[in-house]
């Protein structure tokens, strides 16, 4: 080409070369996402199962979030020291590994017909997912420019939503289904789950993803998380939005069972659980494209508002307005995490997988 030099050749191909390395590493990091999703919304399914199966009250029937959401608090100071020594790629491994080994214990948990060993079990899943978060949330943030990188996380979250979405329906269908409450039913379900773990670890074992210099540095990464204001406000703004959130996914189930607001049988208010995460999802879709030109502050803001909105409506109202109003926090609540995220772990440099794991442990507010 006239004018062109074999320098500038060079370099055009080398810049399509890495741009295609972080297109099919972004692409496999969704899946990884959408995996995480699924298995997290399940918890809403059984709750309301396990509460029958083990004739709990409400206290005890949560205690499945207190188990699964206190592993966040635990393990990520450890999951961004993981991170730290063996890097992101390897750490994706064992997290799928460990999620695996907490859906295979639910087999013994049915067959023993042992609550707290099933509460053991969601602490071990919870474990590898934590390890997954604090891998994977940094890593997508960081695949290209730090200007689009709340687009970019919210798109990525986007597939996690998806696994939300189709999770209610899946596990109603398995699990809400069955005719009497038995902790068996759960078996089969988990144990299929446990096995793509298996395979979805071997794919990452085998494929080569980019590395990331500039949040993988040898560099020690030196300093106390302390120092970074937006870092520590956005741990607490996590701790906040989780709780909430998983306040309201917890108790929708029961909520729409409820004569005064649904009077939905078990299985089909579970099936309405996946309407909450849809909008979820639609919510991520938009908020993707529109923060490429709305401040992501602002967004966030609007959306937290509207949110607290709709909530207040729901409290104060009955019927398919309290149902239809608490359905629509999902799309509200959308692009929270994600945008807390990039906001909280943006230009940490060596320190992203430090800091990552101190936002990630704020997800004990679901606890």
């Amino acid at each position: 080409m006239a004018g062109s030099t074999p320098e500038a050749s060079t370099a055009t191909v080398a810049e399509g070369q890495v741009q295609g390395k972080q297109t099919f590493a972004f692409i496999a990091m969704t899946c990884l996402f959408f995996f995480w999703g699924f298995i997290t919304v399940l918890n809403d399914i059984l709750i309301p199962f396990l509460k029958e199966s083990f004739d709990l009250n409400y206290t005890q029937a949560m205690l499945v979030q207190f188990c699964f959401f206190g592993a966040y608090f635990i393990v990520s100071p450890f999951a961004g020291r993981l991170i730290d020594k063996v890097g992101y790629q390897q750490g994706i491994v064992i997290g799928l590994l460990t999620t695996a080994a907490g859906c295979c214990l639910f087999y013994p948990s049915a067959s023993l017909h042992l609550y707290p060993l099933f509460l053991f079990g969601f602490f071990v899943l919870a474990s590898g997912i934590t390890v997954l978060q604090v891998a994977a949330n940094p890593y997508v943030a960081a695949l290209g420019p730090e200007k689009t990188a709340a687009s970019r996380l919210n798109l990525a979250q986007a597939a996690n939503s998806f696994g939300t979405t189709v999770g209610p329906i899946v596990g109603a269908a398995l699990i809400l289904g069955v005719v009497a409450a038995d902790a068996s039913a759960v078996q089969g379900p988990y144990l299929m789950i446990a096995g793509l773990l298996v395979a979805a670890a071997l794919v990452f074992r085998s494929i080569k993803l980019p590395v990331l210099t500039h949040v993988e540095s040898e560099e020690k990464a030196e300093g106390s998380v302390w120092e970074h204001r937006h870092l520590v406000l956005g741990a607490l703004a996590i701790f906040l939005y989780v709780g909430g959130e998983v306040s309201i996914g917890s108790f929708l189930v029961n909520y729409f069972s409820e004569s005064t607001i649904g009077g939905l049988s078990t299985a089909e208010a579970g099936e309405m659980v996946a309407y909450y995460w849809g909008a979820a999802m639609i919510g991520r879709l938009i908020g993707a494209v529109l923060m490429n030109y709305v401040a992501d502050t602002k967004y966030l803001a609007v959306n937290a508002l509207i949110a607290i909105v709709m909530i207040v409506v729901s409290m104060n109202t009955s019927g398919s307005v309290a149902m239809w109003s608490i359905l629509a926090v999902g799309f509200f609540n959308s692009i929270m995490f994600p945008t807390i995220f990039t906001l909280a772990v943006k230009g940490l440099g060596s320190m992203t997988s430090k800091g990552s794991g101190f936002v990630c442990q704020a997800i004990v507010g679901g606890a």
